[in-house]
């Protein structure tokens, strides 16, 4: 298992050497610096806590600054925990070097945020027939109801509502580039979330 906490720069495209476009996602991914190592033994699972970001100093509380100061490391903006697999101790900094070209990764990230959206958008419905006067109808989801048994609306009838800003994680993209001396990773295709948002990459179980 190897995982890296990183941030979405944005999209482009590259060109393989026969002239085809692929397009990819830049993800920051790294340095990591490792905060916490967390054993079985007592917190009952085994994981990294890593620290990535920057914010300064003195928007940190005491508790957090005194976190960072034990374990000897520069105060981070995020803190995240992830699952690796190594000989790796408390101060180690993790990076992008640790994926190849050719891999397959998963990222995982919160898609954007649009609000209170209707069925067609929200679940692609096609819309109501625009003739036989229906005039308002368009739009709307129609009938979700039922006779007089059950009498009820049954749990998860889709219908218009809040969407997006959920943990989405988009899986199996190759990974085509690593620049390792501006911390970079280039995937194949689209992860969630906007720019500039907070992304966990790891090693796929598809490779």
């Amino acid at each position: 298992m190897r995982e890296l906490i990183g941030s979405k720069v944005g999209m482009t495209r590259v060109f393989r050497e026969d002239g085809e476009a692929i397009p990819v996602t830049v993800i920051e991914a790294g340095p990591n610096v490792v905060v916490q190592s967390l054993t079985e033994e007592k917190h009952g699972y085994t994981a990294l806590q890593v620290g990535f970001g920057e914010r300064a100093e003195r928007l940190f509380n005491k508790p957090e600054i005194g976190h960072f100061a034990k374990a000897k490391v520069t105060p981070a903006r995020y803190l995240r925990e992830i699952r690796y697999e190594g000989d790796v101790k408390v101060g180690d900094s993790l990076t992008v070097d640790m994926f190849k070209e050719g891999e397959v990764v998963d990222v995982t990230g919160t898609s954007k945020g649009l609000g209170f959206q209707g069925v067609m958008r929200r679940h692609g419905f096609a819309g109501g027939q625009k003739t036989h006067g229906q005039s308002d109808r368009m739009r709307a989801p129609g009938s979700i109801g039922q006779a007089s048994s059950p009498s009820r609306v049954f749990k998860g009838v889709r219908m218009a509502g809040r969407m997006g800003g959920d943990k989405v994680t988009a899986l199996g993209l190759d990974v085509i580039r690593v620049v390792p001396e501006k911390n970079l990773i280039l995937v194949r295709g689209t992860v969630p979330g906007k720019n500039g948002t907070l992304v966990k990459v790891r090693i796929s179980s598809r490779r």
